[in-house]
């Protein structure tokens, strides 16, 4: 079974790219965050894997699991 490719929403320059784990070039670039994250929530849907955002610096500020989550919530919406 081949390990599900995350999606990352990272800093270029004054702009943003959507990147899949293991790629060097994105796949997109975006003006803000907020267009590549809209961009690269399909992605990371269909590849059943995570949505890694960072923020301007690189540093991991928040991430969506669309996937087979390792740890899920605790807590249950019925």
């Amino acid at each position: 079974m081949s390990k599900r490719k995350n999606v990352h929403i990272v800093p270029l320059g004054n702009q943003w790219g959507v990147k899949v784990e293991g790629q060097q070039e994105p796949l997109s670039t975006h003006r803000t965050q907020a267009n590549a994250i809209k961009a690269g929530r399909p992605i990371a849907i269909q590849n059943k894997s995570e949505e890694v955002i960072h923020r301007p610096n690189g540093q991991i500020r928040n991430s969506n699991s669309f996937g087979l989550d390792p740890c899920p919530p605790k807590d249950k919406v019925n």
